[in-house]
């Protein structure tokens, strides 16, 4: 009798901890099952998330494609009206005022880093002799004599022509004699082979582009200083 009475107390202590131990254990389950929820949940988010962002990355792709058509767009029919310009003032006579001179100022200034002093166009120049002589464009800046000459077709001809012009340019300014010229060559379009050629004579050549007159020697070219 008192071994059963002393067992009793044991078995209550027994039934307690398993009582809490099934407790603990329900617990731990419904903690389980709140986390495995809320887990799926995220997982569910972060799937809309994914969807979401891919589609707008789809939509700045769709984007960036209708701005790039754009800016190619614009750029074409800025070209073409540049042409047509061209093809008027060519029918006018007017390359050289319309086109080339608006262009110098720019030009120059990108590929010497100096700014024009005197620009004149159509310079006449007599000698006591009685020869004459037009240019059609002089350029000066703090360095250097800037000498163009337009045709609304450019030939391998004209380019040699330019190189006789050079010194004539002395002969009529003596003044210039001293300077270094730089020969710039200018038209409408510009063949391949022709721009080449200046180039190997070390003459910048210009053509009708995005901005009226655009240079079109390759990238790094060096202006021969005469």
């Amino acid at each position: 009798m008192a071994a059963s009475t002393t067992l009793e107390p044991r078995v209550a202590t027994l039934e307690d901890a398993m009582r809490e131990l099934a407790f603990q254990s329900a617990r731990t389950q419904e903690e389980l099952a709140r986390l495995s929820r809320e887990m799926r949940d995220f997982k569910q988010e972060m799937s809309e998330f994914k969807d979401e962002m891919k589609e707008f990355k789809n939509e700045m792709s769709d984007f960036k494609d209708e701005m790039s058509d754009f800016k190619d767009e614009t750029r074409r029919e800025h070209r073409e009206l540049n042409k047509k310009w061209g093809d008027m003032a060519n029918r006018l006579g007017t390359i050289v005022e319309d086109l080339v001179v608006p262009s110098l100022p720019r030009i120059i200034e990108e590929t010497f880093m100096e700014g024009i002093d005197d620009l004149s166009v159509r310079r006449k120049r007599r000698l006591p002799n009685g020869r004459s002589k037009e240019f059609d464009a002089i350029a000066v800046t703090p360095s250097l004599v800037c000498l163009n000459s337009t045709k609304a077709t450019l030939r391998s001809a004209d380019v040699d022509q330019l190189v006789k012009e050079i010194e004539e340019l002395r002969e009529f300014f003596p003044d210039y004699r001293g300077v270094p010229v730089v020969g710039i060559l200018a038209t409408l379009a510009a063949e391949q082979s022709v721009v080449r050629y200046a180039t190997k004579l070390g003459f910048l050549v210009l053509a009708v582009g995005d901005e009226l007159m655009e240079v079109q020697n390759p990238a790094g070219f060096v202006p021969r200083r005469w």
